[in-house]
Formats: structure tokens, sequence, C-alpha cells
């Protein structure tokens, strides 16, 4: 356990934010929840050991990180003395690296607490759906979802493909994607909408531009305390031969499980592994997610009814982003951001657009909360 008391350099840095990480409480909590795991009688209720020890790793990440930041400041600011009193240019430069390297994880934790959602630290599914648009909307599909998996490689998260259906000339026609990490949730979740590119099509022969069409669809996985009643008696559940890599045995037996939630018309596929049962598992994973997903939405657009919904709500009709491949450019519409990298985007480097509107959805509320009564 860290010390609980901060250097002056990161007490001082902490008050200039105004204390918004809540250092002391958090401390003070992560000690009674160490102190509640300890007891070996925690496991009688297992639900609520479930939740202590979710509960721990959040409160670690501020206070472990806090805490290692001071450290950090200190051997920073003795090297930096000594240094200077010796007139060491090249340590220095060594120190301003140091320096850089500190403002970028207090920066991260200051972005990380921009997540307000109670699902947001969760593990999180992510759905691509070609639109309108044939061989070009199937190919658009697919640059997106290499898109996502690089940027989920690049924030160290762990991805699995859960469903992927090939196009009929080129691309997909849709995939799910699980995607396990930190904030997986709170990172992605503004991704929810239309996508729309536009380009000089390798499909067509004259070189005429096209505009196709994506929609993306990001939910989180339910907590495992949450109980989801799903009644077999409303469920359709189809089996068929899977498609794409594995060898023979996958593309032999039924091992691809379809199950079909009649009262909402909610429909999900899995035909990842090889086990017909474990495929069907990890399809009701994904359903119960997306029913409480679904219900937590529908209660969210009525509490809101009256004012601005959320950035990236969920409205699959909605124009989120465009992809202009001649001019270079990607434009946000929600914040009306523009950025001229397309290439790094594509590959991945989604950072400065979900910062963006991490930023404008935490002013947006702040707004509401100042106007309520």
């Amino acid at each position: 356990m860290p010390s609980r008391a901060l250097s002056p350099t990161c007490a001082a840095a902490q008050a200039s934010y105004g204390g918004i990480f809540d250092y002391d409480a958090k401390f003070a909590r992560l000690a009674e929840v160490n102190k509640e795991l300890e007891d070996p009688n925690v496991w009688n209720d297992s639900k609520h050991a479930q939740a202590l020890g979710r509960e721990k790793k959040s409160l670690e990440g501020v206070v472990l990180t806090l805490s290692a930041l001071d450290t950090d400041l200190r051997d920073a600011q003795d090297l930096f003395d000594m240094a200077r009193e010796e007139a060491d240019d090249d340590t220095l430069v060594a120190c301003e690296a140091d320096a850089q390297k500190i403002e970028a994880r207090v920066a991260d934790l200051e972005f990380r607490r921009m997540f307000s959602n109670p699902a947001d630290p969760n593990n999180a599914f992510l759905d691509i759906q070609a639109g309108a648009g044939g061989t070009e909307a199937c190919d658009w599909a697919s640059m997106l979802l290499r898109q996502y998996l690089r940027y989920c490689e690049r924030k160290g998260f762990k991805t699995e493909v859960l469903e992927e259906s090939e196009g009929d000339v080129a691309g997909i026609k849709n995939a799910t994607i699980k995607i396990e990490g930190e904030y997986a949730y709170g990172f992605l979740r503004t991704e929810t909408g239309i996508h729309r590119l536009v380009r000089k099509s390798p499909f067509d022969s004259s070189g005429g531009r096209h505009t196709s069409f994506s929609s993306v669809f990001v939910y989180p996985e339910i907590d495992d305390s949450i109980e989801v009643d799903i009644n077999p008696a409303d469920l359709r559940i189809d089996t068929y031969r899977a498609s794409g890599a594995g060898g023979q045995h996958i593309n032999k037996t039924d091992s691809a499980v379809r199950i079909t939630h009649l009262p909402t018309g909610l429909v999900v596929e899995c035909q990842d592994d090889r086990s017909q049962h474990r495929n069907r598992a990890q399809a009701m994973s994904v359903l119960a997610s997306r029913l409480v997903d679904k219900e937590r939405r529908e209660r969210q657009q009525k509490e809101a009814a009256h004012r601005k919904s959320l950035i990236g709500s969920g409205d699959r009709s909605e124009r989120i982003r465009t992809y202009n491949f001649p001019q270079g450019r990607v434009t946000d519409h929600r914040i009306n951001l523009t950025l001229y990298r397309i290439d790094a985007i594509m590959q991945g480097d989604l950072d400065e657009l979900i910062g963006g509107l991490a930023q404008e959805f935490q002013a947006e509320q702040l707004a509401e909360l100042a106007t309520e009564p």
C-alpha cells in the first residue's frame, strides 16, 4: 500500500486541478475495500466479492498512479537540481523528456476522469454493418474493422472477432468484435453511428467517385452481477456451418450459432469457436449485453427527451463521421472537428477524435447540470 501523504510537488499539482482526482477519499476507500477482501468470509457472497474486486481495481487506477507520479516527480526534481548545479546539459535534456512523460500520464489520468458512465470501465462489443452500396460498402466495412482492431492494439486491448460475414466479392457484410480492456467501452462508445466514405472506387474501372456507408454500434459487456432473465421461449436458435478460416472441421460441422430474440428482433451470431456449445454461450452473452444496453438507452432517452441527447447516443441513422480520401481528411460532424491525416486515422490513430468527443461530452454534461433546477 502506498504512503498516504503526497509530496509537496505532487500535492501542489493535484491542488492545481482543484482536487479532481480526490486522492484522499479514494485512498481511504481503497483501504476499506482491501480490509473487506482480506476477510475469508467475503466469498460467501461471490457477487459482492466480485464487485469489491472491480472497485479495488478502479481505485488503484487512481491511487497507485498518483503515488507513482509522486515518486517520479521527486526523482525528477532531485535530478534536475543536481544537473542545474553541475551545468550538465545532457542530463537537463533527459529531465525534460522525463517531464513530458509524466505530463502525458497525468493527461491520461485526466482523460479517464471524463468517463462518468457507470458502464465505461466495462469490456465492449462492437458491431459493424455494411450499408447499401454492394461491394463498395462491404469493402468500407472491412476497412473500419481493420481500423478498430488496430486502435485496440494501440490501446493494449484484447480483441476477438466473434462473427464475420464475408461480402460476395470483397470486404465484409458485418462483423462483431469483443474488446477486453480497462475502459474499453468508455473509449469506444462514441463510435456508434453511421460512418461515411468518399473515395474513387477501386472497383469502378471508370475511376468515378463513390459514397458508401457503414454503421457501427458499440455496447458494453454486462456486469457479472447483473442478472438478465431471458425466457427460452422467446428465442429462436439456428445452427449452420461456419464460413471463413478454420480448416475442414469448422466448415463441415454446424458449429456456428444464430440466436434471435423474438420480442425485440435482436439477432446475434457467433462462429468463432469450433464448439457449438461455446459459440452458443458466447452468443447468449452478447444477447444479454445488447438487451441490457437497449433497456438502458430507452430509459436514457425518456429521461432526456427534453434536452439534447448524449454524443453518439446510439441512433444508427445518425451520420457521425465522414472519411474523404480525395481530400485526405476526416470530419466528425458532432463536434465539427476536421483532421487532415486520414492515413494515420485508418491505421487506428483515433485518440484525437475520441478525446475531442469525450471533452465535448463532459462540457455538455456540466452545462446540463448547471441549468437543472
